[in-house]
């Protein structure tokens, strides 16, 4: 089956976060994609619609086989049914996760630059952010393991969350990296809890390496959170799972879970997941290849015309991370500049750590179309913000 990802579709007037923005305004900025659902996934929505009564679920084999028989197939991990456990979704898991497994005031490690509702998950519960700045090098990252024993050794350092693959420098870390972090943690007794939403969204010739997977050290210390959410642009049906191999650890996220009561879902979550999982593959394929062309689009329009801007070489997500050093050292005031002046609302890095300040993160989740209205708003941006500096 052919699927169209170029026909441009409105999503004005649709309660959409993404597009709730002024007239004229493009946004390019939250993760998800302007593109509608694998029809597979929305004729399975339509038959569980169409039998007209919605009343309480509960999550049955199915879900379970699909989640398995996926992760199996498309990233070579044997997860076990008993592993799993159904949530509303990835944040509400991580803080629940960051409330039942640490204590007020001890340290959270993340990575930065960063996702950013990770520092909410973790100030939010009265918890201290402790931040490990991964090793830039004007043109990709790696992790700074000085810094990041030194930090997992703190007495209060509790957890840690791994951004697997990591938003927003669309970086996969490679299988010696992530023993390497799994040693330390385990090490200096610091769980790992791997947000591994974005995994199914790599490039075509890529695979993301689940961090439970690498060995037994990494599975037994850790919790894992994935979704169908990101990859099949279903993040508003609120369907995510956690995996969690070791039982001590997995009866309390169940616990946390069910105290917070992110445990039950919806109508439709099951129901989406299911079908994304067994009957997507075919359309998430499509997908990638698009967003990769949308990759490559991006960065020969960079070279070509706005050489000041480096694209951080990105091998997963479809959110494009923008370095503008060559333009100014704080990019909070070229994204302000960009949306007063072109319309163009993409996301300031700063929002992701201190290390994030001189970039932008763009989402290119989106029909050819849109993007090149976007890159042109944004040569336009940068040669107005090159004029008045």
């Amino acid at each position: 089956m052919k699927y169209d990802f170029d026909t441009v579709v409105s999503r004005k007037n649709t309660s959409s976060l993404k597009w709730d923005v002024r007239e004229g305004e493009l946004p390019m900025w939250v993760a998800d994609m302007d593109f509608k659902a694998a029809p597979e996934i929305r004729e399975e929505l339509q038959r569980r619609l169409d039998h007209g009564i919605f009343g309480y679920s509960v999550i049955g084999d199915e879900w379970y086989s699909a989640i398995c028989s996926w992760g199996e197939k498309r990233h070579g991990f044997k997860i076990e049914k008993d592993w799993l456990v159904f949530c509303t979704g990835v944040i509400p898991a991580l803080s629940s996760i960051v409330r039942k497994l640490t204590t007020p005031g001890e340290n959270v490690l993340v990575q930065t630059p960063v996702y950013n509702i990770f520092f909410n998950s973790i100030e939010n519960n009265g918890r201290r952010v402790l931040p490990s700045d991964l090793v830039y090098n004007g043109n990709d990252y790696s992790v700074d393991f000085d810094d990041l024993e030194s930090k997992l050794a703190d007495p209060q350092t509790t957890l840690m969350i791994l951004c697997n693959p990591h938003n927003p420098i669309g970086k996969i870390w490679d299988r010696e990296t992530l023993a390497r972090i799994g040693s330390l943690a385990k090490k200096h007794s610091v769980i790992v809890v791997s947000d591994e939403i974005h995994c199914d969204i790599t490039d075509p010739d890529k695979r993301y390496v689940p961090f439970a997977s690498v060995n037994e050290e990494c599975r037994m210390n850790s919790i894992t959170c994935i979704a169908p959410t990101k990859a099949f642009n279903i993040a508003g049906l609120q369907t995510a799972a956690v995996c969690v191999p070791n039982p001590v650890l997995r009866h309390k996220v169940w616990r946390a879970l069910n105290t917070d009561e992110a445990a039950e879902p919806n109508a439709f979550a099951a129901t989406a997941a299911i079908a994304a999982f067994t009957k997507g593959e075919d359309w998430l394929d499509s997908l990638l290849l698009y967003i990769y062309k949308n990759k490559q689009t991006v960065k020969e329009f960079l070279n070509k015309n706005i050489p000041q801007i480096h694209l951080v070489p990105s091998e997963a997500t479809y959110l494009l991370w923008l370095d503008c050093g060559g333009l100014c050292e704080n990019a909070d005031v070229f994204q302000s500049f960009l949306r007063d002046k072109t319309g163009l609302y993409v996301t300031e890095g700063s929002h992701y750590g201190e290390a994030g300040r001189r970039f932008l993160r763009l989402n290119i989740a989106c029909p050819r179309e849109t993007l090149m209205d976007g890159l042109e708003r944004l040569r336009k941006g940068a040669e107005l913000f090159i004029s008045n500096n």
